[in-house]
């Protein structure tokens, strides 16, 4: 198993529920990230043995290290959920999700729920931590629910002997659409002596460079940045913002190839949406999206793509 390397930034693949999946992970991985981490799993899912979470928990041979990231609000559940990760290999360390804003995380007490109880956030931190046989223990966590208090966020995540921390720099409240604050994250870094993955808003690599200049983090992950074009990736470890067509259309066959293997038929249907966000810009994108949302043969799909893009 590898390990992580912070004597020089870390380039990481976000965990975003629907999109980084094993195939899209496999396929970012081939660009020089450093760590992927699976889609959220439910602690409470993993608990009670959910075929459909088992299946989330596959690891492409090209993922190392991997991790997996669990959301929970019940020290209980947490730990018969790390017991049944203790069995799975492979797994180089568990992420605690502290940052999810979807309502029916929240209300669950999971997600950034657990950024407004912060003992509660240790207790279950301090359970993975205690019953886990993997490498390494980590949180990724936004910076408040409504306030932002990114300082004692980050101070209670190191107190419970976590390896480093991914910052997600909005709060709850924030979503997706506030700006987000790099300050914020540039002042975890300082307080705290692990390291710091900064999160969010993260596009290209011009953006990647300043986010790391100012912040001053670890490292950045990438997840929303990253869907509808994976080579962000790429460009980030060719240190070129350059990227050829015929390169895009070599990765985007290669991601459809993996839904295929991974999901068999049923991948062409779930590919749709990735071509939604691959055809942006493209000429006759709006007719090409039309077109494939019918398709559901693997070789009428892959004839579509290779004539369109």
């Amino acid at each position: 198993m590898k390990y992580l390397d912070f004597s020089k930034p870390v380039v990481a693949l976000a965990p975003l529920a629907g999109y980084t999946d094993l195939p899209f992970r496999s396929v970012v991985k081939n660009f020089g990230v450093d760590y992927t981490v699976s889609e959220m799993i439910s602690s409470n899912a993993l608990a009670y043995n959910s075929e459909k979470t088992k299946k989330m928990l596959t690891k492409s041979p090209n993922e190392d290290p991997y991790f997996v990231q669990l959301s929970g609000s019940s020290e209980e559940i947490m730990r018969l959920a790390v017991e049944k990760l203790n069995e799975c290999e492979g797994i180089a360390g568990i992420d605690l999700n502290c940052g999810c804003p979807a309502p029916k995380v929240f209300n669950h007490g999971s997600g950034s729920n657990l950024l407004g109880d912060l003992p509660r956030l240790q207790k279950i931190l301090k359970t993975i931590k205690k019953y886990s046989n993997k490498h390494y223990t980590t949180a990724k966590v936004r910076i408040g629910i409504d306030e932002k208090i990114p300082v004692d966020i980050a101070k209670a995540v190191e107190d419970c002997g976590v390896d480093f921390i991914a910052v997600h720099g909005r709060t709850k409240k924030g979503a997706y659409k506030a700006p987000v604050d790099y300050d914020a994250i540039a002042a975890m870094k300082e307080a705290v002596s692990i390291p710091v993955i900064a999160n969010g808003d993260i596009t290209d690599l011009a953006k990647a460079k300043k986010v790391l200049e100012h912040t001053k983090a670890d490292g950045i992950m990438i997840g929303r940045g990253a869907v509808g074009k994976p080579w962000v990736f790429y460009q980030i470890a060719q240190n070129n913002q350059e990227i050829s067509n015929e390169l895009k259309k070599k990765i985007i066959l290669e991601h459809f190839s993996k839904m295929v293997e991974f999901y068999n038929e049923y991948g062409t249907v779930m590919f749709r949406k990735h071509l939604h966000t691959y055809s942006k810009g493209y000429e006759g994108a709006h007719h090409f999206r039309d077109e494939i949302n019918t398709i559901t043969d693997p070789k009428k799909m892959e004839e579509l793509i290779r004539n369109f893009f």
